[in-house]
């Protein structure tokens, strides 16, 4: 059997990735897609008033908005992003967001 590198998701299929994770109240949501040495991808729904704590990353994350909006904090920068909008977040910045409305997103973190 081949090796696969991404997995919790349908091979060979066309998939919308905003119905692979569903919004619970007072939740955040993860399905995790890739995780290795050189990246990682994750996609995320998060409940309105849900976040993740300021923190740091080895890698550079990007950050695209699937649907809804959040607040992203960057260093002493704060960005209002919505569905359509990617942020690339450098790596060993601090950073973290707050869900302002219901919102999904694929993060994808490159440590290489």
């Amino acid at each position: 059997m081949e090796k696969k590198f991404i997995k919790n998701i349908a091979f060979s299929e066309a998939l919308t990735l905003e119905s692979l994770v569903e919004y619970q109240e007072g939740r955040v949501v993860s399905l995790t897609l890739v995780q290795n040495d050189a990246m990682s991808m994750t996609l995320f729904a998060f409940a309105q008033g849900e976040g993740i704590s300021t923190h740091s990353a080895p890698g550079d994350a990007l950050v695209y908005i699937i649907d809804g909006q959040a607040r992203i904090s960057i260093g002493d920068k704060t960005i209002d992003a919505k569905a359509g909008q990617t942020v690339v977040m450098p790596s060993n910045v601090p950073h973290g967001l707050d869900a302002t409305e219901n919102f999904k997103m694929l993060l994808v973190v490159s440590f290489k």
